[in-house]
């Protein structure tokens, strides 16, 4: 077993080295500047889009686009954000949270060109929905001699989702209930089977229509706690916003033992856990973006890239701030433990939001990456493969809550920088499809009515 995680070890250092933190924020930062920097230009539209009334004629699609949001933001609002949070600025210090805001700023771009591409190139499925993502808009964009390369992301993202969508999530949620009020984690695991069950079975209707409640609420449940532990240290504010900064360009080592954290160490970790937070570049955000109902494929690019904005750029920083203001950053503690102590500071049950948003975050994610593992299963296989695969990830759930997953850590990080490879790959080569109906979407007074 040893052999199996010192190679995945192995690979894992390569996928997630230099080149290809490289190559994320290269490509986010090429669409940034190929777009003119429309995804920072249009943040305001974007968010009247989202809330916007229901149009008499929405157009294509099974779910709205507010739901398409919350799916997405089902499978990302998390674990990153907390427990990934206080991992980063454990280990790369203060500085590692700017970077994390710089790998947001160019995920939007990277967010918003997936969604465009998978509402342009999504198909028609024999049950009549719309089915989308990079596997579909690398077959349909640029052709069956690119097949293999959908092929390899559907074969990875299909994969991924046991590992870091399922067995991973359980884990955490039958680990913080046990630890934070000892319930029995077999009793967790098969609570969560359940609960699963009977919304997965329903499809993606059920599964939008039950996120698109369960994430606003304990989101801004979480932001609200955090926001009060911040105002109650407000005149801190400006001193550790410049720490920040300071931090990034500078290095600053931690405490609690961990000495010399190198602005590399602020640039790797708050890139790395910038990306698993907010998901920008995997390919994974864009299956559920390809099934909104809308006209027009810029009009939902527009309100996916406020995926990144929210998970990064809102939660992560609040989760940041509030363990830099309270001092415990340099505790020792890491994860959601690290984040939890900052919480409990600022309000006697903060260790309690933590711990059960982290659950609620967790659990919310089994459903959305479901969803994503069905679809790039019923691209290799068809829709016959629907109804086992449902089954078989409503059994896998316990195993996670009882199993160690050390191993599985290390496979789903694997697969997740293979899913990666094939979609950054496609982003670039249709890159000019983007920026041609970004153009024409832009340039029609802003409410272009293309065919998708």
């Amino acid at each position: 077993m040893q052999f199996f995680v010192d190679i995945i070890s192995v690979v894992n250092g390569f996928l997630w080295g230099p080149p290809m933190l490289l190559l994320i924020l290269g490509t986010g930062l090429f669409l940034t500047v190929g777009l003119r920097f429309v995804t920072l230009r249009k943040i305001g539209y974007a968010f009247r889009q989202l809330f916007r009334g229901r149009h008499p004629d929405p157009g294509a699609g099974d779910i709205s686009p507010f739901n398409a949001l919350m799916t997405s933001l089902s499978a990302t609002v998390g674990t990153g954000n907390i427990a990934g949070v206080a991992t980063a600025i454990a280990l790369g210090g203060p500085g590692a949270l700017f970077w994390m805001w710089c790998t947001a700023l160019v995920g939007m771009a990277t967010k918003y060109a997936e969604a465009v591409l998978a509402v342009r190139f999504r198909e028609t499925d024999q049950e009549g929905r719309q089915v989308g993502g990079p596997m579909y808009y690398i077959k349909n964009g640029l052709g069956k001699k690119w097949l293999w390369l959908g092929t390899a992301f559907a074969l990875f993202g299909g994969l991924a989702g046991f590992g870091i969508g399922n067995l991973v999530q359980a884990n955490s949620v039958a680990d913080v209930l046990f630890e934070s009020y000892q319930l029995p984690r077999i009793a967790t695991g098969i609570t969560m089977a359940i609960l699963a069950g009977l919304v997965i079975i329903g499809g993606i209707k059920r599964i939008a229509t039950v996120v698109g409640k369960l994430v606003p609420i304990m989101a801004l449940a979480y932001l609200a706690v955090g926001v009060w532990v911040v105002l109650t240290h407000l005149p801190a504010v400006p001193a550790t916003l410049v720490l920040v900064v300071d931090s990034a360009f500078t290095g600053h080592a931690a405490g609690g033992g961990f000495a010399g954290a190198t602005i590399w160490m602020a640039i790797r970790w708050g890139v790395a856990r910038g990306v698993f937070s907010n998901e920008a570049g995997l390919g994974s955000a864009p299956i559920a973006h390809a099934a909104a109902q809308t006209r027009n494929p810029v009009q939902q690019g527009t309100i996916a890239m406020l995926g990144t904005f929210i998970d990064t750029l809102v939660l992560c920083s609040v989760t940041g701030l509030a363990i830099l203001l309270t001092g415990v950053w340099n505790s020792g503690d890491t994860g959601a433990p690290l984040a939890a102590a900052a919480f409990e500071q600022g309000l006697p049950f903060g260790r309690h939001v933590v711990s059960i948003g982290l659950a609620v975050f967790a659990f919310t994610t089994i459903l959305g990456w479901s969803y994503y593992s069905e679809r790039c299963l019923e691209f290799l296989f068809g829709v016959r493969v629907i109804r086992p695969f449902r089954i078989v990830w409503i059994l896998v759930i316990p195993l996670g809550a009882l199993w160690k997953l050390g191993l599985v850590w290390g496979v789903a990080d694997m697969l997740n920088g293979l899913m990666a490879i094939p979609n950054l790959i496609a982003l670039l080569l249709l890159s000019p499809v983007v920026f041609r109906l970004t153009r024409s979407y832009f340039s029609n007074d802003e409410g272009g009515v293309d065919s998708t």
